[in-house]
């Protein structure tokens, strides 16, 4: 099979003849946009010069990849396209002021276009979640919470310094951001792997053409090779979207307030105390996941703006049943948890997810006697998600694999040693060749054969948004 072309310029360089499987293309777009390969609707005039990139975009408009995902984010996907574009106006404002601040291209928005239309909420089977598609191992390398309670990845405010600081560290390490956007994609370890592998071969490529040097390897996952033409293409288009027959509405900036409420509060009062109704609250909030602050600490929370003002006094003001989440029931001898479903009105799936620790014995299937067991409320379910718990890594395993984000310092012996196993056996499950690692690589320890090794999993097919994937 023919290998991907280099960066396609106004002049061939040598080495543009391969062609590209349109079969191969087609499946891609169908996975990122849920839409068949058709014919481009035609764009109105020439090519314009209006639109301004901090991407180096225009040099690779005419690669053979990047044109043919052109025309499919025109074509058939354009309805949907333009769908998630206009969700991710939303919080565009804010993610190009972030991204400007920490020195990278307003135009990386499109990664999370790519990634997830701009969902907070879309996860993959492989259990990548949010706008960004990241692990809980890499989520929490670069300081996210993600647990039972709150799953940051969810969360477009934290998701997106999440995702900036590992990008800004990827285009450290590799002096280019369609590598480091691979690496994203792929993961770090084996874009500098294959950067090694080829060193010669890619003598005299620079800057931005390294990587498309490197995508003519037969050596990227093809969804890695897809990838940062995809991303061009969807900063080409997103750009200039009446060049493309797209009419935008764009949606209100994502603002917010913040008011600080105490442990195990529902949001349901607080959506009470604020005046608003709880859909909002629950937006504004997608990565508190069962309806209640969590236990233990208080907990800040957003709210629409305008609205922290008078809240802690509105908030008080609530009679004590509804800032209450929880009712304390004991169990009964001989007692089952379908039995106490019946008993409290809440169904044996709800009763699990805010008692982590129930005991069930074994053999009888009865709850172990005299246990303490929280019923939450109905303003708490109101708000609640049902969901995977987010420290599973893949969907669905029975068994889940225990990982390891790389540290600055750490080396294989030294993560060996800390998770009681071998050097051989990591590099075994991880597939490496060498013993070398670099920090922000992800590697599986324990419990199976890697899955990821990036901010989302390199093998997985494209997120779904609000149900079960396919394989991401």
């Amino acid at each position: 099979m023919l290998n991907p072309p280099a960066a396609e310029r106004v002049t061939k360089a040598p080495g543009d003849t391969a062609s590209v499987s349109k079969a191969e293309v087609n499946k891609t777009a169908l996975q990122v946009f849920g839409d068949t390969a058709a014919p481009a609707v035609a764009a109105a005039g020439s090519p314009a010069d209006s639109a301004s990139f901090d991407l180096d975009v225009r040099p690779y408009e005419t690669q053979e990849r990047v044109a043919h995902y052109v025309k499919l984010f025109s074509g058939d996907a354009r309805e949907r396209f333009a769908a998630r574009l206009e969700r991710g106006s939303r919080y565009e404002p804010m993610m190009r002021a972030k991204l400007r601040a920490a020195g990278l291209p307003e135009d990386l928005v499109y990664l999370a276009l790519i990634e997830s239309g701009y969902d907070p909420n879309a996860y993959s089977r492989a259990a990548a979640v949010g706008m960004w598609q990241l692990m809980t191992g890499t989520a929490r390398g670069v300081g996210l919470r993600v647990d039972w309670w709150v799953d940051e990845r969810r969360d477009p405010v934290r998701s997106t310094d999440a995702a900036i600081k590992f990008l800004s560290y990827l285009n450290d390490q590799f002096g280019s951001l369609y590598l480091a956007a691979a690496a994203y994609n792929g993961g770090p370890g084996r874009v500098s792997r294959g950067l090694e592998r080829y060193a010669d071969d890619l003598q005299g490529a620079t800057g931005e053409d390294r990587y498309f040097a490197l995508a003519e390897k037969d050596y990227l996952r093809t969804e890695t090779r897809n990838y940062v033409p995809q991303l061009i293409a969807a900063a080409l288009v997103a750009k200039e979207p009446s060049r493309y027959g797209m009419m935008l509405h764009v949606e209100a900036p994502y603002a917010f307030d913040t008011v600080t409420v105490p442990a195990s509060t529902p949001l349901a009062a607080v959506a009470k105390a604020s005046g608003v109704p709880l859909a909002q609250i629950v937006e504004l909030n997608p990565h508190i996941l069962r309806g209640v602050t969590p236990p233990k600490t208080s907990f800040v929370v957003r709210v629409p703006p305008g609205s922290a003002a008078g809240f802690d006094a509105a908030f008080t003001a609530l009679p004590v049943e509804q800032r209450t989440a929880y009712t304390r029931v004991i169990s009964k001898k001989g007692e089952t948890l379908p039995a106490l479903s019946r008993r409290t009105g809440v169904s044996s799936r709800e009763l699990r997810w805010y008692n982590p620790k129930l005991e069930i014995a074994k053999k009888s299937g009865r709850l172990v006697v005299g246990q303490t067991i929280l019923v939450p409320s109905a303003g708490v379910l109101a708000a609640a998600r049902d969901l995977p718990d987010p420290s599973i890594e893949i969907y669905g395993s029975s068994k889940a694999a225990v990982y390891h984000t790389v540290k600055r310092g750490e080396s294989l012996g030294l993560i060996a040693r800390r998770y009681k196993t071998t050097t051989a056996a990591i590099m075994r499950m991880n597939g490496l060749r060498k013993s070398i690692i670099i920090p922000g690589q992800r590697l599986v320890v324990r419990g199976g054969k890697a899955r990821a090794h990036s901010g989302r999993s390199a093998h997985h097919g494209k997120a779904s948004h609000g149900k079960r994937s396919r394989k991401r």
